[in-house]
């Protein structure tokens, strides 16, 4: 067994670790070969002193590599928060990942159960007919013919289990919060990221810039919110070819009105399900307004249009002549097959 301990007496010490020393440590935290009290004391070092982008890279590493991979178109993109941001909004991500691939792009929708919310993506999706624990030739098939399929985060990454327990009783953020969002099982190059604290923008850009990644939009509404929002300001750190470059978005910039938070509060599973299905079904709205305002900038990322307004008209195209509509018809229909087409 190799040991943890050689690498929490380097945080207690007041040093950091380079990205191979990260990848060290957490092979063996994700392996299974260390025991609660260790796993917890090396969060907890991390967390006091604050996490560096080489130990976020390492960490990364190590969870895309033992992830059960799934297959994806190379342009498939994934629209993802970190969550945790205590919002309490309707489902913003999902709603945008849906309307983004009536666009034509196609994403891999990596998300969870509810963190700080009452409805994480699973939750949501469950509740409007999509089987969220298909078999994973199934999952591959949505992605390419229906242009999106749900990555359960708990089904691909199997080693998180081996973090749970002491994740569970130390109660606070750890690096774990973050690697979620850029450790997607597809491999995108492409992301539309929200984080849950502005200081994150930059780091969470330059450790996806270590890590291959080829475009991304990272992003923490001065609300709170761990999206574009429509409330007033959006810090975002933008990776693009190795380059970064940070930049506000306020929602007159792709001409949408101003919205109040309470328009935007969310429930239960079921009462954020009926507001997809109000959004998709042409209703107007804040969440639809903020539907369109996040698909648009996963349309910049994808390469598909220039700018927000751009992409604000195709999104909202894509809801108004019901393509969005049908691609999650056809999302909960194929989900609900087996392997071999049959019904489940």
């Amino acid at each position: 067994m190799t040991d943890l301990k050689k690498f929490i007496k380097v945080l207690a010490d007041g040093n950091t670790l380079n990205v191979q020393e990260s990848e060290g440590a957490f092979k063996i935290i994700m392996s299974g070969d260390a025991t609660p009290a260790q796993i917890g004391g090396f969060l907890m070092a991390l967390r006091v002193r604050g996490e560096t982008v080489d130990e976020l890279t390492g960490a990364a590493r190590v969870m895309r590599a033992k992830a059960i991979h799934i297959d994806a178109p190379k342009n498939a993109i994934d629209i993802v928060g970190t969550g945790g941001d205590g919002s309490g909004t309707l489902n913003i991500s999902t709603g945008a990942s849906i309307v983004t691939a009536a666009c034509g792009i196609p994403i891999a929708k990596h998300g969870n159960r509810a963190l700080s919310s009452k409805s994480g993506a699973a939750d949501v999706l469950s509740a409007l007919g999509v089987n969220t624990d298909a078999d994973f030739p199934v999952i591959k098939k949505a992605i390419w013919e229906c242009n999106i399929g749900f990555l359960m985060a708990t089904r691909h990454h199997s080693a998180m289990r081996h973090v749970a327990g002491p994740r569970v009783e130390l109660a606070v953020r750890t690096l774990f919060n973050l690697l979620g969002p850029i450790s997607n099982p597809a491999g995108v190059k492409r992301q539309l990221t929200g984080v849950f604290d502005k200081k994150w923008i930059t780091p969470i850009a330059q450790t996806l810039n270590q890590l291959g990644t080829e475009r991304a939009w990272i992003m923490h509404g001065s609300d709170g919110t761990d999206e574009l929002t429509t409330t007033g300001i959006t810090y975002v750190s933008e990776l693009n070819k190795g380059k970064i470059i940070e930049f506000e978005v306020h929602p007159s910039d792709a001409n949408i009105p101003i919205a109040k938070i309470e328009d935007l509060k969310g429930r239960d599973p079921n009462y954020n399900a009926k507001a997809i299905i109000d959004m998709l079904s042409g209703s107007a709205s804040a969440y639809r307004n903020i539907v369109i305002l996040n698909a648009s900038a996963a349309l910049i990322v994808a390469g598909k249009v220039k700018t927000l307004r751009e992409g604000c008209e195709y999104a909202a195209q894509a809801i108004d002549n019901g393509e969005a509509k049908r691609v999650l018809s056809r999302l909960v229909n194929m989900t609900n097959q087996d392997t071999y087409g049959e019904n489940i």
